[in-house]
């Protein structure tokens, strides 16, 4: 038997747009629509018009030419910008919708959480939503109230589970949603970014039953823009961009592919005409760079690889004293600043390179941003630089067990993620 349990192959789906459908129409309407077609048709052509020109540009394809296999209890990250097409790829998935081209098989029972309240009936209170998903899902009574309990402790609702939905707040509606999707046990778990409708906790809560359920050899489909829940979660990802299949593999390079795409300048800000660039008369800055082991320019990193932030500026004026610091922010916090500890006196005009190691295992996941500053002395007299927000760049932590977190799958709270020595003893 195959251990595949999803196949896509040319997976494609065109939507037209501003097309409007009517489910029903009258004989009157069809007969107006008969007349005005032809009508229609024939201005197109005294424009210089041909229809299938006017038609192509009322369509847009959401998925062209996607093609991938997923193995049976794996987790797939799917991201991607706005309107790459991981929604329309779910939906189609999910059998919500009909791809135009191209086929998708499916092996196993789908549980999906595509957008808030999917499959809910908002006349039914929360209990009966519940049975009702399970028999959607094709599960038997007696499955369903096996696992009730659980669904509901889940939740957090036990006290509104006889309310009507239509009267559950946008959160409420979503951790139902997801306790049903997660708790009726189906071979495929499809989850939307809808996640993020929820607080805080329930998201580590969501992210930790998605974790266990592709534990137990169930297969997990999960879109967000979360880089760091895609990498504690994921296996694998697929990137798509305008519809189409960009990169698939172990999800660590594709996020770091994803996000070197997407931040744009390679970790470096580079200077070539000294007459504009930031410093004073004394000196001027000539480049910033973030680079790895390897001397190559970086704005995305495993948390565990040590950086070198290069610092070179033009000394115009020799005899200056000089001293160099930099910060490292993030989310409007700053993570630490960091300083030569002595001034240097330079004696010769030229170009230097102040260089400071950012060690492994001390920035935790996220975005940051660093700020320069260079401060150049002669008796009293202080000349001084400073560039915010200079370099950008995008720090990921794998659920490797060799960093700071170990094999514990959701995030650690913190701006910075020593990597300490721990050791058990026994004591009587």
């Amino acid at each position: 038997m195959s251990d595949v349990a999803i196949r896509v192959e040319g997976l494609g789906k065109v939507y037209r747009i501003g097309a409007q459908r009517v489910a029903y129409g009258s004989l009157r309407e069809s007969l107006t629509q008969a007349i005005q077609v032809p009508l229609r048709n024939a201005t197109s052509l005294l424009r210089g018009q041909s229809r299938e020109n006017s038609e192509a540009g009322q369509t847009i394809w959401a998925l062209k030419d996607v093609s991938f296999e997923i193995k049976q209890g794996e987790a797939i990250g799917v991201i991607g910008r706005n309107g790459a097409g991981k929604s329309t790829l779910l939906k189609i998935l999910s059998r919500i919708t009909q791809p135009t081209e191209g086929y998708a098989e499916i092996r196993g029972r789908i549980g999906s959480l595509l957008e808030v309240g999917t499959g809910f009936h908002p006349e039914l209170t929360g209990r009966e939503n519940i049975y009702l998903s399970g028999a959607i899902l094709g599960m038997r009574k007696s499955e369903i109230q096996r696992r009730f309990d659980e669904i509901v402790a889940f939740a957090e609702i036990d006290k509104f589970i006889d309310t009507p939905v239509k009267h559950y707040s946008s959160g409420m509606y979503v951790r139902l949603a997801f306790a049903v999707a997660a708790h009726l046990e189906p071979e495929v778990l499809m989850v939307d970014e809808v996640l993020a409708v929820g607080d805080l906790q329930f998201q580590k809560k969501c992210l930790g039953k998605m974790q266990s359920v592709s534990q137990t050899g169930r297969t997990v489909l999960f879109v967000s823009h979360n880089m760091s829940a895609i990498t504690r979660l994921c296996s694998t990802a697929i990137s798509l961009d305008g519809g189409r299949l960009l990169e698939s593999g172990p999800a660590c390079d594709v996020v770091s592919h994803y996000l070197a795409s997407t931040m744009g300048t390679p970790g470096a800000a580079i200077w070539t005409d000294p007459g504009s660039s930031p410093g004073t008369n004394e000196f001027r800055l000539a480049a910033v760079r973030l680079v790895d082991g390897a001397g190559m320019a970086v704005n995305v990193t495993n948390i565990e690889q040590p950086l070198d932030l290069q610092i070179d500026y033009l000394v115009l004026k020799p005899g200056l004293r000089f001293r160099c610091t930099a910060s490292f922010n993030t989310g409007g916090t700053c993570a630490f600043s960091t300083l030569e500890p002595t001034e240097i006196l330079r004696q010769g005009s030229g170009r230097y390179r102040s260089t400071v190691r950012i060690p492994g295992n001390l920035l935790a996941e996220g975005e940051y941003t660093v700020g320069i500053s260079i401060f150049a002395s002669r008796a009293k007299k202080m000349h001084y630089c400073k560039v915010d927000d200079v370099v950008v760049f995008q720090v990921y932590d794998p659920v490797s067990g060799s960093s700071a977190r170990g094999d514990y799958a959701e995030g650690l709270s913190g701006v910075t993620r020593p990597l300490l020595s721990w050791h058990t003893e026994y004591l009587r």
